[in-house]
């Protein structure tokens, strides 16, 4: 086991990041992330705003800080899953609990942009490692011989998204759509659209993902 070769000042400072992390949280719970606020993170910290900025230099920063941790969790999910031969089902229900497991979470990566931040490139390439495993699990699905359709087309020219995949547009596509279906589900079930309405939100991701895997 390699020695822990942080001093005292460092872990620290480590400490009281993690803590501002945590307040911030319960803010975005709150209120949204367009609403957080360092200085209201100090207050509730019992910090002046000037000792605050020692750790985060601005609002946009922490929220990087926020948004790199929570697509690096997805992120190791999905590789983990990937690790144990998971398929498009498997990562599927993986995405589903741990969206559910925290919303706000899930929210500040795949709900309403914050007004006015933009992530940096390190956080996007993040955003590609997940959808790269996605990828792969459509490509080992997709036969080889697939007929090609007009959304392929223009896909084969607008692959920004992909992270520089190798694979055919068919298998573009079926990612992409993949993806939007599963989101748009799982957005609804998060946001309460569904309350009141007499269905498990479970089974029409249920009936969804049997649509798709079979399609």
């Amino acid at each position: 086991m390699a020695p822990n070769t942080e001093s005292p000042r460092d872990r620290y400072r480590a400490q009281v990041r993690a803590e501002i992390k945590e307040h911030a949280w319960k803010q975005i719970a709150g209120a949204g992330a367009s609403a957080l606020s360092l200085n209201a993170v100090a207050k509730q910290m019992g910090m002046t705003g000037p000792a605050l900025y020692r750790y985060f230099g601005s609002r946009d920063e922490l929220i990087t800080e926020l948004v790199t941790d929570a697509y690096r969790s997805l992120a190791d999910t999905f590789r983990a899953s990937a690790a144990e031969g998971a398929g498009l089902a498997e990562l599927a229900h993986a995405l589903r609990d741990w969206a559910l497991q925290d919303p706000q979470r899930y929210f500040l990566i795949y709900g309403t942009p914050v007004p006015g931040y933009h992530a940096p490139d390190d956080v996007t390439a993040i955003a590609a490692e997940i959808m790269a495993v996605l990828l792969d699990a459509c490509a080992a699905m997709t036969p080889e011989h697939t007929d090609v359709t007009a959304f392929d087309a223009h896909l084969e020219q607008h692959r920004q998204w992909d992270g520089g995949y190798p694979g055919p547009a068919p298998v573009l596509r079926r990612a992409l759509t993949c993806w939007t279906r599963l989101h748009g589900v799982l957005s609804l079930e998060l946001a309460g659209h569904f309350a009141g309405m007499g269905f498990d939100p479970g089974e029409l991701f249920e009936a969804e993902l049997e649509s798709l895997v079979g399609g």
